[in-house]
């Protein structure tokens, strides 16, 4: 007599496990869709929780501070440096005569060391802040002036004035200045002072200026407007007859009027606030920044806009960044750097009037205010 095989046990040991992954499945879906869900309902409550907020307290408080009582909130900073100890010493930034609070930033080099070291001490002297964006990673060499621990340093390499003050002077962080000075390194200062020239942007009514270029003694002048007009302190225009300019009295804007160039431009707080929106996260070198600046003037820009011919400086052109350095062996490579920088700045040039013309284009609502 046969007797029946015994059952596959096999079969069943795999049949069970299959079964126990496929219900680890279920649980781990299931699990997924209740916290989705849970999420969901937390957006939803955030959402209906900020809209009670801002009916509550009102269109006036923000809804990142609803939370705090209003005399707590600060809003704004500085680039002033604060001591450990003593904090007395904290009453002693305000400008002697108490009249205008500036800062003077500028991307440097040691290679311009000694170009910037007068024009630190000038702005210093004055109790004005310095802060000193270094694109070639070197700081310490700054360390043996006696007016480095007075300002602020900040390191990124290869990076341009723009780049930085985009990141580091935040109209909120810069509110606390009535002008800012966004410089380029290599400018002598030897017939400028800082006071001065914004005892004369104050009473001009100026709110964007630069001085005005020494002509006989720099070696980069690119436009008419900038040189210095020495039968007058202030001017706002030039005239010009050439047809590629026709700068007349009726011209309206750049580069007859309204318009100061990139290398040492001077900001109210109002101009800087807007100013700060204008330059772009992604175009580093600035180019055609100057041709709209006069949209930040404050007003008309033929009146508020100005090149101050008093107080006046020296371009040196010394491409510095991106260039050969004081030790530097190979100055072919640094040429061929220029090169690329150049290209670089052009392609960047191209790219913001597209997305100038792309904004006119798209906001309806925008008029130009310089278009009759």
């Amino acid at each position: 007599m046969k007797h029946p095989p015994p059952p596959p046990r096999r079969c069943g040991v795999v049949a069970a496990v299959v079964a126990l992954v496929l219900l680890a499945c279920l649980q781990i879906q299931y699990h997924h869709l209740k916290v989705d869900l849970g999420k969901a309902g937390f957006a939803s409550a955030t959402q209906d929780n900020a809209s009670s907020n801002r009916v509550r307290w009102g269109r006036t408080r923000k809804a990142a501070t609803n939370s705090l009582p209003r005399g707590i909130v600060e809003r704004h900073s500085d680039m002033y440096l604060r001591p450990l100890w003593d904090d007395s010493a904290a009453a002693t930034h305000k400008n002697k005569n108490d009249d205008h609070n500036a800062l003077l930033a500028m991307a440097v080099g040691i290679s311009q060391i000694q170009n910037v070291d007068t024009m630190a001490r000038k702005f210093l002297k004055e109790n004005y802040a310095v802060m000193l964006f270094h694109y070639d990673g070197n700081v310490d060499g700054w360390r043996h002036l006696e007016w480095s621990d007075k300002a602020i340093h900040i390191l990124a390499h290869n990076q341009t004035k723009w780049w930085f003050a985009k990141r580091f002077l935040h109209p909120d962080v810069m509110a606390i200045y009535d002008f800012i000075f966004l410089w380029d390194e290599d400018l002598g200062v030897d017939n400028f002072n800082p006071r001065r020239y914004l005892d004369i942007m104050v009473s001009e009514g100026l709110e964007i200026t630069q001085p005005a270029l020494d002509p006989d003694l720099s070696t980069d002048i690119h436009h008419r407007i900038t040189i210095r007009n020495k039968m007058s302190k202030v001017h706002r225009r030039i005239y010009d007859s050439r047809p590629s300019m026709n700068c007349s009295d009726e011209s309206k804007g750049p580069p007859c009027t309204g318009w100061v160039e990139g290398m040492a431009p001077v900001f109210s707080r109002a101009a800087w606030k807007c100013v700060w929106h204008l330059i772009q996260n992604d175009l580093i070198h600035g180019w055609g920044l100057d041709m709209k600046l006069g949209y930040c003037a404050q007003g008309d820009r033929t009146e508020k806009v100005g090149v101050i011919d008093s107080e006046y400086v020296v371009h040196q052109g010394i491409p510095s960044l991106g260039g050969p350095s004081l030790s530097s062996k190979t100055p072919r490579r640094s040429l061929d750097l220029r090169t690329h920088i150049r290209r670089q700045s052009s392609a960047e040039l191209e790219k913001f009037k597209e997305r100038w013309n792309r904004a006119v284009r798209e906001d309806e609502g925008w008029r130009d205010p310089f278009e009759s």
